[in-house]
Order: C-alpha cells, then sequence, then structure tokens
C-alpha cells in the first residue's frame, strides 16, 4: 500500500512539473512573440518614417533645384556651388600619356593612363596607392606632405620612362585632384588637412598649387600642376571625353559630392573671365542640402544631434555610406533595448558608433540564404551576437532595406533635380556618372537609385535619362584633367 502511495506522489509531482513546464513553455513563447510584434511595430514605424512617394522625391528634386539657382548667385547659399574653372574641357581628342594624382585623406594615389582620341577608352592605366604617415598630414605645413608625394611621383615616372619619351614629358601638366576626407570618420581623425571649401581659383587653391609645383621642381620633375580640383571634378572630366551628353558626375561613397557642367552665363556670382567654351563645372557641394521634403527620423535626428556638425550636411547623413550603417545600428539598439531582439542582454558592442560600415551592411541585406546565414555570420563577427533567431535576422535584413532604399530614391531626386535645372529633362539626352564604392558594389542600393528616376520621370522622361558607373575608376579624372589642360592649352 505504501508503495502504492509513493508511485502515485511521483506520479502527481513529475505530471505537476510536465504541467509547469507546459505553463512556462507556453508564457516564454508568448512573451517571444509578444517582443517580435512590438520589434514588428518599431520596423513598421521606422519603414513609413523613411518613405519616399514619388510625389516627395518631385518635392526634393524642386527643392534641390531653386537651391542651386540660389547658389549660382549668392556666396551665402546652403549649396556651395563652387565655381572650378578648370577650362578646356576634354573634347574626346585627347591623345598621349599623362600622369595624375589623387589625394585622398590617409593615402595618395598616383595614376599614369594612355588616350587615344576619338573617345577611346584609357588605356595602359596603372596605379600605385601610397599611404601618407600622420607625422605629413599634422599641422599647418604641407610641406612634407608634398615633397612625399615628389620623391613617390619621381619612382613611379622613372619605371614607365622608357616607354613614355622624355621629349613628350616635358611640357606635361598633372593633374591633381583632391578627395576630401570625410570629417566624421573616426578611423581617419586626426586628419589636419580638410580642403572642403576648396575651390581651384580661391587663395588656398592656387598657394597649395604653387607649394606641390615647388616640390616637383625641386625633385627634378618635369612636370607641373596647373589647378587642384575636386575628385568629381576630375571624374566629369573623364565623362565628358566620352560624350558630350555627361552633364553631372556623383561621388557616392563614404562621402558624397557632385559636380556638373553649367553655363558660364547661368553663374551671377562669377566675375571672372569665362571660358571660351562659356561652360565651366560647379562642384554643388550637395551633401549640405537639406529640406523640409526629407525622410528624417528619431534616428537621423539622434545622429545628427551627436554628430560633430549638428545641422549641418544633412542630406549626406541620408544618402552616403559613412552613415548608413550607422542608422541601421540605431534602430537595432533600439529593438534590443526595447523589445529583447538578440535575447534578454543589450549587447555591448552593439552601442559603440559607427562600428557597423556600409560594406557590411550590403551584405546582410543582400543576404538569400535560406536562415539568412550571412546575417548570422556578420552579427557574430561585428557585435559579438552569438545567438539570432532566423526571425530576428530577417528583421535586420529588413532595417538595412529600409535604410538603403531611402538613401537611393534620395539620390535619384537629387538626380532628377539637376537635370531639371539644366532643362534637360523633357527634350535632351542627359549622361550622369557615379563614382564610388556605395554605387559600385551595393547592388540592391543601385537597383534603388535606377528604379526612382525611372518612377519619377515616367515612361514619357526616363530614357532621357542615363545612369552610368565612373569611367576608369577611381582617381583617373586626374587623368582626363592633366590630357585636356595640356593636349588642349592652345586652343
Amino acid at each position: 500500500m505504501r508503495k502504492e502511495v509513493v508511485v502515485a506522489a511521483a506520479a502527481v509531482t513529475v505530471g505537476a512539473a510536465a504541467v509547469g513546464m507546459a505553463v512556462f513553455l507556453k508564457h516564454w513563447k508568448q512573451q517571444r512573440e509578444r517582443r517580435l510584434r512590438q520589434a514588428k511595430r518599431i520596423l513598421r514605424k521606422f519603414a513609413n518614417d523613411c518613405a519616399t512617394p514619388v510625389a516627395k522625391l518631385w518635392n526634393i528634386a524642386d527643392d534641390l533645384a531653386s537651391k542651386m539657382e540660389s547658389g549660382l548667385s549668392s556666396e551665402e547659399s546652403m549649396l556651395g556651388m563652387l565655381v572650378s574653372y578648370v577650362a578646356p574641357l576634354p573634347t574626346g581628342e585627347e591623345k598621349g600619356i599623362y600622369y595624375g594624382i589623387n589625394l585622398r585623406g590617409t593615402n595618395f594615389l598616383m595614376i599614369r593612363g594612355s588616350l587615344g582620341g576619338k573617345n577611346l577608352p584609357i588605356s595602359e592605366l596603372q596605379r600605385e596607392e601610397v599611404a601618407i604617415p600622420s607625422t605629413a598630414m599634422d599641422g599647418d605645413s604641407t610641406k612634407e606632405l608634398f615633397d612625399l608625394i615628389a620623391v613617390e611621383l619621381a619612382k613611379f615616372i622613372s619605371v614607365h620612362s622608357e616607354i613614355d619619351g622624355k621629349a613628350e614629358s616635358r611640357e606635361r601638366k598633372l593633374g591633381f585632384t583632391v578627395s576630401f576626407p570625410v570629417e566624421e570618420d573616426a578611423r581617419s581623425s586626426g586628419t589636419a588637412i580638410k580642403w572642403r571649401s576648396l575651390s581651384v581659383n580661391d587663395i588656398v587653391g592656387k598657394e597649395l598649387t604653387n607649394d606641390i609645383n615647388r616640390a616637383l621642381e625641386k625633385h627634378g620633375i618635369d612636370l607641373w600642376v596647373f589647378a587642384l580640383a575636386n575628385d568629381t571634378t576630375g571624374d566629369l572630366a573623364g565623362a565628358i571625353y566620352y560624350s558630350k551628353e555627361n552633364v553631372a558626375s556623383i561621388t557616392l561613397g563614404m562621402g558624397t559630392d557632385v559636380g556638373y557642367v553649367e553655363s558660364a552665363e547661368q553663374v551671377p556670382k562669377w566675375h571672372g573671365q569665362s571660358p571660351n567654351s562659356g561652360e565651366m563645372i560647379i562642384n554643388m557641394q550637395w551633401g549640405n542640402f537639406s529640406s523640409s521634403h526629407l525622410s528624417f527620423t528619431e534616428f537621423d535626428a539622434s545622429l545628427d544631434a551627436e554628430s560633430s556638425n549638428p545641422g549641418s550636411r544633412m542630406f549626406e547623413k541620408l544618402i552616403s555610406g559613412m552613415y548608413l550603417g550607422e542608422i541601421v545600428r540605431r534602430v537595432l539598439l533600439k529593438m534590443a533595448q526595447e523589445t529583447a531582439l538578440f535575447g534578454e542582454w543589450v549587447p555591448p558592442k552593439l552601442a559603440t558608433p559607427y562600428l557597423l560600415r556600409s560594406p557590411d551592411m550590403a551584405a546582410m541585406h543582400q543576404d538569400t540564404s535560406e536562415d539568412f546565414e550571412v546575417v548570422d555570420e556578420k552579427l557574430k563577427e561585428i557585435f559579438e551576437i552569438n545567438y539570432s533567431t532566423p526571425m530576428a535576422r530577417e528583421i535586420v535584413a529588413e532595417v538595412c532595406d529600409v535604410v538603403a532604399e531611402r538613401g537611393a530614391r534620395l539620390v535619384g531626386a537629387g538626380i532628377v533635380g539637376i537635370v531639371k535645372k539644366l532643362g534637360r529633362i523633357a527634350n535632351k539626352k542627359s549622361v550622369v556618372t557615379i563614382e564610388g564604392g556605395l554605387y559600385e558594389h551595393y547592388r540592391v542600393f543601385r537597383n534603388y537609385l535606377h528604379s526612382s528616376v525611372w518612377e519619377v520621370l515616367g515612361n514619357d522622361h526616363s530614357d532621357n535619362v542615363i545612369i552610368e558607373n565612373c569611367h576608369g575608376g577611381s582617381g583617373a579624372g586626374s587623368i582626363f584633367l592633366a590630357a585636356s589642360q595640356t593636349y588642349n592649352a592652345g586652343s
């Protein structure tokens, strides 16, 4: 009898434990589903705040075109609209071997290429990248930096001197373009030289040009720099070499900017001599653009408030590679804090600003595996999130999609705004080239950008705007500037 009682008691205990476990699992499942619904609510609100319907894109395009007009008339405009008086522009007939320098934030690129005229592609292209020691970028003097460039350029030229020919190289000009360091990038902090407002006609540009040429002469290099130019100016020069229908060139990487061709008579603030062609390149500084029609969210507001330049370069903070991953990180951090998306504890590294780079964001966004295995790998690698559910990983990919789609469509609206300002939407073909890793390597971003332009212009006019990848790759614009100034100097 006692044995039966013990067995019965044990059975009751086991049954109670089973019931308790079932209740616990049910409660745990309900809690997980509730948190998942909350995470999805955050995602839906974020997506709604980021929405860019065609009507809004048209408003942004109209606003940009209006601010371009203002910037061409006044120095006090939101957009810098800097005059880059590089003339003559390429004709497509340039021939010969040319050298260029592209100065970046922490390195410079030496480039050599051959042009065959008749709009033939650049050939025999040689590149060499040189890291810049921190000592050469600190302080106010550029002497050490330009001496370094001259020494390395002399070595670079000597490798090709036998095939270049001495007589041909003596009167050749050196193209020199500058890629402005991104101020917000913690990885390049400490860089003293930030020539954001550089224009080839301003005092700073002329002084730097003189310093470079003194360094070239000192080290026996038979080349000279005619002017410094923003790399978007160089990219546009390369685009014009291939086609006169190229009207603008966009840099779309860590930072962003635009160079476009403007009629000299449309630039009231310019009081210098107009080029013979009647056209000049304008460096827009479009990262400064802002509009009440842009899609700002709470995450953009916090990013801006915590940046080194609150209230400025708002367009850049929505579209450039420097910031896209950071916006994604901020959304995921809120989800982790409020919905336990990655477990009960918020992963510490998820709170680290700028830890998520745009290439990693692109990899997660473009993950096509069944359980989002790439997302899982990136979460482990970057944020040390060692466990995540397939549903959580899907939400991560969707956040990336929202951020990328908004950024790409805003770029598309910007392109339409430029073409509208030039009066070319209805009856002229316009080619726009884009240079930078964000466009070149982020396939879904690129597709969103193209589709936004098609949607805005509609079937009647979308064929009039052609968007292409930049010719020759990063820095190659310096070659085309050198060619146009050397080959066409007498024209």
